[in-house]
């Protein structure tokens, strides 16, 4: 009888401690918890490059998953089973990521999403001085949108400490850089532990007086729905107040939603229909999405990528508005082989 109220003490102790345990865990969340203002400025300058009002740009966007997302991996957000790619692989897919922007350093402005600084998620390697120390020519901009000390989940090998968001490499130095904070979040406590989710913008003087808006966003992923419609009419509102100022915009990034319609050309991918679609009257049809229909951009990461059996999308894409012409179009099929998501590159064209 001695024996089992004693082990009946232990468990009770167990349970207290991961109670307290947990409750510290919340309680130090709520202190440190990242809470960015509406408007952060990134970068000012008073000596910004002019740009013609015939430039011919050109723009690449891709989320490099933090270089863990890799093809053999399957993430437990997504009901996979895995947390860590290992290591040497994370290494890898840096390696390989960085290959890549240095093939392409001539490109404009290059819009990275999910790229880390000091996460355990990807062992503390800052990925963004990295990449900005490669792209010496580029002047690197960064918005956080994930600062959390510890992500408790899951529970047996949790993600621990994240410090990430989106940055914008740009050939030209830009007036102003600028994170928006979008609206919309979670319920508490998993808003503690969640992305603050928002869009970078760079502005460039023209020298017909307008400006040219470049903007990287990174949409809600996880929610069902309402999270997303609050962020697209956010977004909304400010594209169309800066396009009223004659301003010329394109915003490119990792969207979650594929675009209004959308009508795959994929050879052999299949294709995920239950990807959110944004509303076709989202915007005046004078304004264009920008994105390749051939390819996919991205892998669902439930399993290991298999090209024959993986649900594939395009959620990686461009947005441009009236008064810019799309020349070309094309998203570089990677097979999904460093990243879950397949890097798309434009060119667009400024009109009078």
């Amino acid at each position: 009888m001695k024996t089992l109220r004693k082990i009946l003490r232990i468990i009770l102790y167990l349970i207290l401690l991961l109670a307290f345990g947990l409750a510290g865990i919340i309680v130090y969340a709520l202190i440190s918890d990242y809470k960015p203002e509406a408007k952060t400025e990134v970068f000012n300058s008073d000596t910004p490059e002019m740009l013609t009002d015939t430039s011919q740009i050109s723009l690449l966007t891709w989320n490099i998953g933090y270089c863990g997302l890799d093809k053999e991996m399957d993430f437990f957000y997504d009901g996979g089973t895995k947390v860590f790619t290992p290591l040497e692989k994370c290494i890898e897919n840096l390696d390989a990521v960085k290959k890549f922007i240095d093939n392409n350093d001539s490109i404009d402005f290059i819009l990275i999403q999910e790229i880390d600084k000091r996460s355990k998620r990807s062992y503390k390697i800052n990925q963004f001085d990295t990449l900005g120390k490669l792209l010496d020519n580029h002047n690197p901009f960064f918005g956080k949108n994930y600062d959390v000390f510890f992500v408790p989940v899951p529970p047996a090998s949790p993600m621990g400490k994240v410090l990430s968001g989106i940055a914008t490499f740009s050939r030209f130095r830009p007036s102003s850089s600028v994170r928006f904070s979008f609206p919309g979040e979670y319920g508490f406590p998993k808003q503690l532990f969640m992305l603050d989710r928002c869009f970078l913008v760079n502005r460039y003087p023209i020298e017909n007086g307008k400006e040219l808006l470049i903007i990287n966003t990174h949409n809600e992923a996880f929610d069902p729905g309402e999270i997303r419609k609050t962020q697209m009419a956010y977004l909304k509102e400010f594209l169309l107040a800066e396009f009223e100022k004659g301003n010329y915009i394109i915003a490119g990034g990792d969207w979650n939603q594929t675009p209004p319609d959308f009508k795959p050309e994929f050879g052999i991918n299949k294709v995920n229909t239950e990807q959110m679609m944004m509303n076709s009257d989202y915007l005046p049809p004078e304004w264009k999405w920008i994105f390749d229909r051939r390819v996919p951009t991205n892998r669902s990461v439930i399993a290991a990528y298999d090209p024959s059996s993986t649900t594939t999308t395009v959620i990686d894409l461009f947005l441009i508005s009236p008064n810019i012409e799309s020349i070309s179009t094309e998203c570089i099929n990677l097979d999904f082989e460093n990243s879950d998501h397949n890097p798309v590159r434009i060119k667009v064209r400024l009109q009078k």
